[in-house]
């Protein structure tokens, strides 16, 4: 039988092994690209699937002043599908490696 000691420097050992993992995985998630798009393509957002925005797109069909509430419209429907398409890629990331550590589908490590 284990004593106290042994167990709780085991669960430190996992818990830094864990962190370790999640650190990996949040630069990994940095290095994955989403793109984010509205008006038919007309603008596009690129970001990480961490969500730091790399860059915005727009076409030069809409630099018109008359167009600008229309731009900034779709501007906004870019940043936030671009943001959704990071949400899911993150959480596909998330899935594969909790996997790889063996915890159980849908376990929510804290912090995630």
């Amino acid at each position: 039988m284990k004593s106290m000691e042994e167990m709780i420097a085991a669960a430190q050992k996992a818990a830094e092994t864990i962190q370790t993992q999640m650190g990996e995985a949040q630069a990994k998630l940095d290095t994955i690209e989403v793109e984010g798009t509205a008006g038919g393509g007309l603008v596009k957002v690129r970001a990480s699937a961490r969500g730091r925005i790399i860059g915005v797109e727009i076409d030069d069909s809409l630099m018109k002043p008359e167009e600008k509430q229309m731009v900034e419209d779709l501007v906004a429907a870019a940043f936030n599908d671009a943001r959704d398409k990071a949400d899911r890629k993150s959480a596909e990331e998330m899935q594969k490696i909790q996997g790889g550590m063996g915890l159980p589908p849908g376990f929510n490590l804290p912090g995630m």
